[in-house]
């Protein structure tokens, strides 16, 4: 695992993305929430400003609620649109069928299309405070696949900012599981603020658990975290990370 500690982590991020789609066709994994929003508007900036192009993208998320439909203004396929897709020029977009009448059906059909499209280039992740990567809560199976989860109390207390009524927030999501996320061929987890410290050092330091479903990342052949100065504060071994960056050798990614 390499971890990354950075002034600017969506800069990084987006180095990592952009090296990828100027290789030429390739699948992103996208996911949603508030973590990878700045590496997105940089994203957008590169594609208006320096011309990345996206015509040879596809992308597939990582999860959506139970219940909601893609105009839904919490749904997390509207939210892709919002905050990045609606302004490249990205090919194709696939996302959960969060108003499926059969959860469980849905979830298989995502889990399968994700295979036809795949292998995923990059899968870029947030993380819980609980240690949550997608919807896997903790004690998620390390090798489970797209499946209906039940959201914790403290996730949907954390989510209910983005709804006018905290009852609004679904109990359910569909999310592809560590088994899945684990296909895809580098992970890239990105995490700010002093709130993420602790689920941080948990995912890079902590044992392989499924009570910390990120530390999923340490089984992982290429992952990267990317953190600022508050996100890394509890990590025990920063200076060797820091130490290693600097000195990193210069070869492509794999």
């Amino acid at each position: 695992m390499e971890v990354i500690i950075a002034d600017r982590p969506e800069n990084v991020l987006a180095d990592i993305i952009t090296d990828v789609v100027r290789s030429g066709p390739a699948t992103l994994g996208l996911a949603t929430g508030s973590s990878p929003v700045a590496t997105y508007r940089e994203l957008i900036r590169r594609h208006t400003d320096e011309g990345l192009s996206f015509a040879d993208v596809r992308a597939v998320l990582l999860d959506e609620y139970v219940g909601l439909g893609p105009d839904h203004p919490q749904s997390y396929a509207r939210f892709i649109r919002e905050h990045l897709t609606d302004a490249i020029d990205i090919a194709e977009v696939y996302s959960p069928e969060g108003l499926s009448r059969d959860p469980d059906a849905a979830a298989a059909s995502y889990d399968e299309l994700i295979g036809k499209v795949g292998p995923v280039d990059v899968q870029i992740l947030g993380i819980g405070a609980n240690g949550h990567i997608g919807f896997n809560e903790p004690t998620s199976s390390l090798s489970s696949r797209t499946r209906v989860k039940t959201l914790t109390e403290q996730t949907r207390a954390d989510n209910a900012r983005f709804f006018d009524d905290r009852a609004e927030v679904p109990y359910h999501v569909i999310t592809q599981g560590l088994g899945t996320i684990g296909e895809a061929r580098r992970l890239a987890l990105v995490a700010t603020g002093v709130g993420k410290a602790a689920a941080v050092a948990a995912a890079v330091e902590g044992p392989l658990s499924a009570m910390c479903p990120a530390s999923v990342l340490q089984w992982h052949r290429t992952a990267t975290v990317i953190v600022d100065e508050a996100a890394a504060s509890r990590l025990t071994n920063s200076d060797y990370y820091r130490y290693v960056y600097a000195h990193k050798p210069s070869r492509p990614h794999p």
